[in-house]
């Protein structure tokens, strides 16, 4: 989709003629998610709908459809690569992953991070109503500090991954009040929660006070990712922990103290370039803004992270 819009979209099979409706859902999904193979229990009779509500960066899709299964061979994994991720998770009815030799039987309340650079199958039943969230892969493999988050269940029954729960269910009922800045923002927010959750997963042993400190860090980065004086030192400071603890407690998260304030600053630029409020502010205007000590910096450090610079992205926002 061009960059910088958000859309709103449904599709339903019973829009086409019987005979034509696996292939326009296997047309469609494939179009919204990757390459696959579709495997359908009952072909001749079988009904699907779906709401996709997306950006150039994100997507939510909100489905429900009968007994299929999905697969992504090696094969296609090899001809067709794409290293982005979804996060599934059924709303009724139950989910079955199998990736990396590992099987995940998810349920409501249950969620899993899934990688689309290795094989894997995706199975339900006729009663399957869920969610699945397009995440790209620099959205992950930086936080998490690895390329194949382990395909097993989260909880999202209570604390964190509650909150998260909370957030795409409101984000899929709020898809038609929604802008483009907010889409991306709220969902921003989301991939940062998700990240903390499977790691947090992942170490048993990991210290509540680190997370705690972890939490107040990335809040006060996002609180004064403008001031050019921000820094790991500043934070320690202001915050009243050392220096170290806070480097260990992002260290867990795989990024830096440096890492995480560049993070911040450049989707503040990302959010005003897409903002008609400051369509009057220049490039210059917006990195000193922003924290950047020149437009030079920001434009190398966004094209980086965005893959286009802050000019063609405003340019495709409009």
């Amino acid at each position: 989709m061009p960059a910088g819009t958000y859309i709103v979209e449904s599709q339903a099979t019973g829009e086409v003629d019987p005979r034509e409706r696996t292939d326009f859902w296997s047309e469609h999904v494939g179009s919204y998610q990757t390459p696959m193979d579709f495997r359908y229990a009952d072909p001749g009779t079988f009904r699907g709908e779906m709401t996709r509500q997306g950006t150039d960066t994100y997507q939510l899709v909100d489905w429900r459809c009968d007994r299929i299964e999905y697969v992504r061979t090696p094969r296609l994994v090899r001809q067709e690569p794409d290293h982005d991720y979804r996060f599934l998770l059924p709303l009724r009815g139950e989910l079955v992953l199998r990736q990396d030799d590992q099987e995940a039987r998810l349920t409501p309340g249950m969620g899993s991070l899934m990688t689309l650079g290795a094989p894997f199958q995706l199975l339900h039943d006729a009663s399957l109503r869920g969610f699945i969230f397009s995440i790209p892969a620099r959205e992950i493999d930086g936080p998490l500090n690895r390329k194949s988050p382990l395909a097993t269940g989260l909880d999202l029954t209570t604390g964190l991954g509650r909150v998260v729960n909370s957030m795409l269910q409101s984000l899929s009922a709020e898809r038609n009040n929604l802008t483009t800045t907010e889409f991306d923002a709220v969902s921003d927010r989301i991939v940062e929660l998700l990240c903390m959750l499977a790691v947090g997963d992942d170490r048993p042993d990991a210290s509540g006070h680190l997370l705690e400190v972890e939490a107040m860090v990335r809040r006060h980065v996002r609180e004064h990712a403008a001031d050019p004086g921000l820094t790991g030192t500043s934070m320690a400071r202001a915050l009243g922990w050392s220096l170290r603890q806070i480097q260990l407690a992002l260290q867990r998260v795989g990024t830096t103290p440096r890492d995480l304030i560049r993070e911040e600053r450049l989707r503040l630029v990302r959010d005003r370039l897409r903002c008609h409020d400051c369509e009057h502010m220049t490039i210059t205007d917006l990195a000193h803004a922003s924290g950047f000590s020149s437009a030079s910096a920001l434009s190398t450090a966004f094209k980086q992270r965005y893959g286009v610079s802050p000019r063609e992205m405003r340019h495709g926002a409009r």
